[in-house]
C-alpha cells in the first residue's frame, strides 16, 4: 500500500505517529509524512520521508492572543454540566472551528495535500485527528482514511453533542460553522461535506481502554508506543537512582498552568527541597533563569528522553499533556496533573478516578500544594497499584506491528477502486 500520514505543524501532535508509520514500512509499504514545512526536521529525524506543503499555520498565534470568553471554553471535559448546553456548545464550536481547524488546515496546505496525493495516488490516508485536510485529500483521490487518536476523542464528544442540540434549534439558528467552512472547501473539488469527513472512515484510538470514550464509532484499538523525538541517554540515567526520583515537566507546548508554574518555581523547588527525593525537572532556558538557585536534589535538564526517564521514576507531576500522560502510563508511574487546556482535564480528572494519581488544579497549584501531592504519591501504595493497571490496560492492546494487517484489510473495503 501507500499511506499518507498528516498532521499540521506540531511536533506533540505528530510524534504519536511514528511508531504506526514505522510498523507500516517495515511490514513492505510506502509511507509518506505530509504537514508544513515547519514539521519536516521533526519528520525527518524519525528517519522518515517528509512532503513539506503549503504554508506553515498560525495557529499558537491564535491561541497566544485569546480573550477571557475564549479561554473558558479550554476546559472540554465531557463531565461538565455546560457540555450540554447550546450556550457553550455554540461559541465553542464557532471558536474552535474560526480559530483553530481553519488555521491549522489553511487552505496551502490543503491544496498541497490534495495535488501530491493526485500525484501520488495513495491508498489510505492516516491523520490526526485535528488535520481535517488528510480526509478531504482522502475524499477527493478515492483513498481510504481513518484518524489516529493522540487522546481521547474529546473533539469528536463535542461535534456529537453539537449535533445533538442543533436539531433542537429553530431552523434560523441552524449555522454549523465547521459544516459550512468544510463545505466551502470540498466545493472546489466537485464534493459535498458528509461527516465522514469529520469522523473519518473508523479510529485508531491508543487510549487505556478505561480512559477510552466509548462514542460508538468504528475503532480499533492500539497500544502506545512512546516516542519523544531524537533523543541521547545522558551517563547520569543509566545508574539506578540512589533514592526515589521524581520527575517535573511542561511537556513540549505547554502554556497556561506551566506558566502559571514557572513564576514560582524557586517557592516549588525550596518547598520539596527537604524530601528525600531526586527530583529531575526538564526546564528550558528562560524557566531555568527563573530559578537562580537549585536545591541539592534537583537535577534541571534542558531536555530528557521521557520513555528512557520515566522507567526509574517513582513519581511524576506534569501539565498533563497526551505524550507525557501515556508515556507516565506506559510507565506505570503515578501522576500529579496540573491541568491547563482542552482534554488536559478529562485526562487529570480520569487518571484520580481510576485510582492512578492526583489532579491540582493550575489555580490551586503552590508549593505547598505540590508538595503534599508529591508525599502523597511517594507514601501512598495504592496510586502506584492504579499506576499499573493503567500499564496493563495500555499493553494488552495490539501493538503497532499487529495493527497493520487489520489497515489493510480496512483500506480494501473502504477505498474507491475505480479511482
Amino acid at each position: 500500500m501507500r499511506v499518507i500520514f498528516t498532521s499540521f505543524a506540531l511536533d506533540a501532535h505528530f510524534l504519536g505517529q511514528v511508531p504506526l508509520a514505522w510498523a507500516l514500512r517495515s511490514a513492505g509499504h510506502e509511507v509518506r509524512i505530509v504537514s508544513q514545512p515547519a514539521l519536516t526536521g521533526t519528520i525527518n529525524a524519525a528517519g522518515l520521508t517528509a512532503v513539506p506543503v503549503g504554508d506553515d499555520h498560525t495557529v499558537l498565534d491564535a491561541l497566544a492572543g485569546t480573550e477571557t470568553e475564549w479561554d473558558a471554553t479550554l476546559d472540554l471535559d465531557p463531565a461538565r454540566p455546560e457540555m450540554d448546553h447550546w450556550e457553550f456548545l455554540q461559541p465553542l464550536h464557532e471558536e474552535v472551528t474560526n480559530r483553530f481547524f481553519r488555521r491549522a488546515n489553511n487552505d496551502s496546505m490543503i491544496e498541497g495535500l490534495v495535488r501530491f496525493a493526485r500525484a501520488w495516488r495513495p491508498d489510505l490516508v492516516i491523520s490526526e485527528p485535528f488535520t481535517l485536510a488528510g480526509a478531504i485529500a482522502a475524499e477527493v483521490t478515492g483513498a481510504a482514511h481513518a484518524r489516529l487518536l493522540w487522546g481521547a476523542d474529546l473533539f469528536l464528544d463535542q461535534r456529537r453533542r453539537f449535533l445533538r442540540e442543533l436539531a433542537n434549534r429553530p431552523a434560523a439558528q441552524r449555522t454549523d460553522p465547521l459544516a459550512q467552512w468544510l463545505g466551502g472547501v470540498l466545493d472546489r473539488y466537485g464534493l459535498v461535506f458528509d461527516e465522514r469527513l469529520v469522523r473519518g472512515q473508523w479510529t485508531i484510538d491508543q487510549m487505556p481502554s478505561g480512559i477510552r470514550l466509548p462514542l460508538g464509532e468504528r475503532t480499533l484499538p492500539m497500544r502506545y508506543i512512546p516516542y519523544n523525538g531524537t533523543a541521547v541517554v545522558p551517563d547520569w540515567l543509566r545508574e539506578p537512582p540512589a533514592r526515589p526520583r521524581v520527575c517535573l515537566t511542561m511537556g513540549i507546548t505547554s502554556r497556561g498552568g506551566a506558566e502559571h508554574l514557572t513564576a514560582s518555581l524557586s517557592n516549588m523547588f525550596d518547598a520539596v527541597a527537604d524530601l528525600d527525593v531526586e527530583i529531575v525537572a526538564t526546564l528550558n532556558a528562560a524557566q531555568r533563569e527563573q530559578v537562580p538557585r537549585l536545591p541539592d536534589n534537583v537535577r534541571a535538564v534542558d531536555f530528557v528522553p521521557l520513555h528512557a526517564l520515566l522507567p526509574t521514576c517513582s513519581a511524576i507531576a506534569h501539565h498533563g499533556g497526551a505524550g507525557t500522560w501515556s508515556t507516565a502510563c506506559a510507565s506505570g508511574v503515578p501522576q500529579l496533573i496540573f491541568p491547563s487546556v482542552w482534554d488536559d482535564f478529562y485526562r487529570a480528572r480520569r487518571t484520580a478516578e481510576v485510582g492512578a494519581g492526583l489532579v491540582i488544579p493550575s489555580a490551586e497549584l503552590t508549593s505547598a500544594t505540590l508538595r503534599e501531592g508529591l508525599r502523597r504519591l511517594l507514601e501512598e501504595s495504592h496510586f502506584s497499584d492504579g499506576a499499573e493497571r493503567l500499564r496493563r490496560e495500555m499493553l494488552a492492546d495490539p501493538a503497532p506491528s499487529d495493527v497493520v494487517p487489520l489497515l489493510e484489510k480496512l483500506t480494501l473495503e473502504h477505498q474507491d477502486p475505480g479511482w
